[in-house]
């Protein structure tokens, strides 16, 4: 079989194509044969290396496709079953073999890439307003990034639970893409300084939450668009780290709360995890959550489809296929 694999962190150059023996299934586990390979910036980090692990790897957490083998006291799965999985490593394959319990069925009404491009965002987006802060009606959320893969899943859903939505974006195009999806102000950070005109949307009351998956560009920014009292949540790092924070900083801002949350520890029972993919398939499949593929790439690409994402040129959703 086919796999990207790397051998040193490093720039996309570093994604190779290997042959490899095809994997058995042990205890517990199930082999995928994968048909589409979501593409997301946590691979990034596992290329460079922000995100440490050993080497030689496969690169890539989130895959949909077909069960074609089970190992041992797998009751979860069955041959044929369609599924899809993520925050499992070495989806970047034509197989590839995943814990049971980490597979999720897919609908009949979806589609393998429709699956494979809403599962590893769509959770994130999902776990955000729902745990991290329960967004509520009449409140008003900051989303950056808000025409990116996880972005444009993050306006919707956040207005799904009644709250108001100012988005970022750097292009008209992206600002188009925003509305689309129901954000009710969108800010071009290119042209204008988004601290100041949250301000005055808001009419100097500021935002209840900011969802930061940029970091180093707008973190400490961010933090003076909250209201006493509200959330900064740090879920990624596109532009690079977020600068160091002297918790003081905190207090002398209004008693604000910083988190910085992961997927795995908002999937990390069988029953949530299930519980959090059946909401989204389940509004894919009505037509409530729209779901953006912005390009799909060949397997053989995925260099390119890397230089693509880290463009920040993206506008939704990009796939790997096999």
């Amino acid at each position: 079989m086919r796999a990207i694999r790397i051998r040193r962190f490093g720039g996309p150059e570093v994604l190779e194509l290997d042959e490899m023996p095809v994997p058995a299934p042990g205890q517990g586990e199930a082999r995928v044969r994968i048909q589409a390979i979501g593409v997301n910036f946590t691979d990034v980090y596992q290329r460079t290396g922000l995100y440490p692990g050993g080497l030689p790897a496969t690169v890539g957490q989130e895959a949909a496709g077909t069960v074609e083998a089970v190992g041992g006291g797998v009751s979860d799965v069955k041959l044929g079953d369609r599924v899809a999985y993520t925050s499992v490593l070495g989806s970047y394959a034509d197989c590839t073999v995943v814990p049971a319990w980490r597979l999720v069925p897919v609908p009949p009404a979806l589609e393998p890439r429709q699956a494979a491009a809403v599962l590893l965002q769509g959770l994130t987006a999902h776990y955000l307003t729902h745990s991290t802060y329960p967004l509520g009606r009449n409140q008003t959320v900051l989303i950056h990034a808000a025409a990116g893969g996880v972005g444009l899943l993050l306006v919707q859903i956040a207005k799904r639970r009644g709250a108001r939505v100012i988005a970022t974006v750097s292009t008209e195009e992206k600002a188009a893409l925003a509305r689309e999806m129901g954000a009710d102000a969108v800010i071009l950070y290119t042209q204008v300084d988004f601290e100041t005109e949250v301000q005055r949307q808001t009419g100097g009351k500021r935002v209840d939450v900011v969802y930061d998956s940029v970091g180093k560009d707008t973190f400490e920014k961010g933090l003076n668009c909250l209201r006493p009292r509200g959330y900064m949540v740090l879920f990624g790092q596109s532009s690079g780290p977020a600068p160091a924070l002297d918790p003081q900083t905190l207090n002398s801002k209004g008693s604000l709360f910083l988190t910085r949350p992961t997927l795995v520890h908002y999937t990390a029972s069988r029953e949530e995890l299930l519980q959090r993919a059946s909401d989204l398939f389940s509004w894919v499949a009505a037509g409530d959550l729209k779901v953006r593929v912005d390009r799909t790439f060949p397997l053989v690409e995925a260099a390119e489809a890397h230089r693509y994402l880290e463009s920040r040129k993206s506008k939704g959703k990009l796939l790997l296929i096999p």
